[in-house]
């Protein structure tokens, strides 16, 4: 080797050690920007835009939720949209009428949805209150009223209180950690709560997720309390969501009445449902 060959080599040595040194502290920054003051033991929550995105971050850069700046009152995300496929089970022309409560509020996304769009009585529980204080500040979300209600506490409580037992007609099942690596309430017992709280046709539905979680067990815990012929599910997303529905009564709906009323979701709202049929079936 000659000593331009010798210079070169030292030149893409010492490119390789400064493109090192610049990722790490760029990771390090990354991880600063996404750390705040926490609150009484509660992770710090921040909020990042990406065009005309917004996402909800809990002390990590691991999204928690997000937001299309332009359409604040949609759902974009695939299996949020999923969280909504109960509608195909439903006499839409009820829906009005009916309760919805969301334990987890995340970026406000289903508790929007219900309250906007679906013109629905809506309550949503949020352990965090800087997750409900961000998202009124930075997700629009409304403040409480006599169609909404917000809820400072803990979803087990909740679920537990005999306030709330055979209440609810859609129960949406969202809690994670910031970690994200398996549903933080996800027994049989919970389930048992979640239950109780449903009307008789009422529906729940879980999102499971996350490396540390398993959707068949998931099931079984959840078919402990509903049944075998109560459990609906989705296949996973890409992203590695498996939504869940579970109704305290079973139904039985034809294909072409399911197709039927996808078709007339669409019409109404924004929501791809005609999709949701090609993914969703019931669990033997």
């Amino acid at each position: 080797m000659n000593f331009l060959d010798e210079l070169n080599l030292a030149g893409v040595l010492a490119a390789c050690l400064v493109a090192m040194l610049l990722g790490a502290w760029l990771a390090r920054k990354q991880a600063r920007a996404f750390k705040g003051q926490t609150h009484n033991g509660h992770p710090a929550v921040t909020f990042s835009d990406y065009g005309d995105m917004r996402f909800l971050h809990l002390d990590t850069p691991a999204v928690q939720g997000s937001m299309k700046l332009s359409q604040p009152f949609d759902i974009h995300l695939e299996y949020v949209q999923r969280m909504m496929a109960w509608l195909l089970f439903v006499e839409l022309h009820q829906v009005p009428r009916l309760q919805a409560m969301q334990l987890g509020l995340g970026a406000a996304s289903l508790t929007k949805f219900c309250h906007h769009h679906l013109k629905m009585r809506t309550a949503a529980v949020e352990l965090n209150p800087q997750v409900i204080e961000t998202c009124r500040r930075w997700f629009h979300l409304p403040e409480n009223s006599a169609q909404l209600n917000v809820l400072l506490g803990d979803a087990a409580d909740i679920a537990r209180h005999p306030e709330w037992q055979q209440q609810i007609d859609v129960l949406q099942v969202d809690l994670y950690a910031p970690e994200a690596r398996r549903p933080v309430l996800d027994s049989a017992d919970f389930y048992r709560d979640c239950h109780r709280l449903l009307t008789p046709s009422g529906c729940m539905v879980v999102n499971v997720f996350g490396a540390a979680s398993n959707v068949n067990e998931s099931i079984a815990n959840i078919k402990a309390s509903f049944g075998d012929n109560s459990v609906w599910a989705f296949a996973p997303t890409t992203a590695g969501n498996s939504i869940v529905l579970a109704f305290r009564t079973p139904y039985d709906v034809s294909d072409s009445d399911m197709l039927e009323q996808a078709h007339t979701i669409e019409a109404r709202w924004p929501l791809p449902a005609t999709k949701w049929l090609n993914a969703l079936a019931r669990v033997a």
